[in-house]
């Protein structure tokens, strides 16, 4: 089996799924893909399944029976991958939003030791590296890594990243039971938390694209969690 994996959440992506997990084995990088699907009505795990023919013991589906959100989702990823016992575990969007050919560039820092997390970054020396935002998605994605950094003192430039490599033995530390957010507040917990335990985070320039196909998954309450969760983090000490 391999030691890496990427774990794919869905929520109706029988657009993209169909896609993005054959250009994922067409790397030809070793990595193994384990779809969390959260009930998608679209048909999403029924493409998956069948998938599974012509990529066995390589291509894995984890059924949910809820739409309960992102961490939710990761965190049952995070578990199975420990129960398989895979040394390095990725998250990554099934829109291609998140370039899927840049994993190499993730699992390379992990392997190489130059970091316990790699975060596949839109925001590095200044520059930002998003295509197809309107300027108000723009700012407001940037603006939010700010403001995390300015309320926590994490020094990682894109906080709200979902593009990201952990080595096993991070969230080995993590009580799951413990993690109280579900949207773009779980990417910053995870960060902040693995920060304050001493792991070292190497941020990696990618270029954002957005969805071509399918629906976006952003709405207003994962917005305000995202604000508030930070003060929470900060102040209540969460670690």
């Amino acid at each position: 089996m391999s030691k890496a994996l990427v774990i794919i959440p869905t929520y109706n992506e029988k657009e993209n799924i169909g896609e993005i997990v054959p250009f994922v084995f067409n790397l030809n990088a070793g990595f193994d893909v384990l779809v969390v699907d959260d009930n998608s009505p679209d048909g999403t795990a029924q493409i998956v399944q069948n998938l599974q023919n012509d990529y066995p013991d390589k291509l894995f589906l984890l059924q949910r029976t809820a739409k309960e959100g992102l961490g939710k989702a990761y965190i049952a990823g995070f578990n199975w991958a420990l129960k398989h016992h895979y040394d390095y575990i990725f998250e990554m969007d099934a829109d291609f939003s998140h370039p899927p050919e840049d994993l190499i560039k993730l699992l390379k820092v992990l392997q190489n030791d130059e970091a316990d997390i790699s975060v596949g970054s839109r925001y590095l020396k200044g520059r930002i590296n998003v295509v197809n935002w309107d300027l108000k998605r723009i700012l407001l994605s940037y603006f939010a890594s700010m403001y995390v950094r300015l309320i926590t003192g994490i020094p990682v430039n894109d906080t709200t990243a979902g593009f990201v490599g952990y080595k096993k033995k991070v969230l080995q530390n993590f009580d799951f039971n413990k993690i109280e957010f579900v949207g773009y507040a779980f990417q910053i917990e995870m960060k902040y938390k693995a920060w304050k335990k001493g792991f070292r985070i190497k941020e990696v320039p990618i270029i954002f694209t957005d969805r071509i196909k399918g629906k976006s998954k952003m709405n207003g309450s994962i917005i305000t969690e995202a604000v508030w969760g930070v003060l929470k983090m900060r102040f209540k000490k969460i670690a």
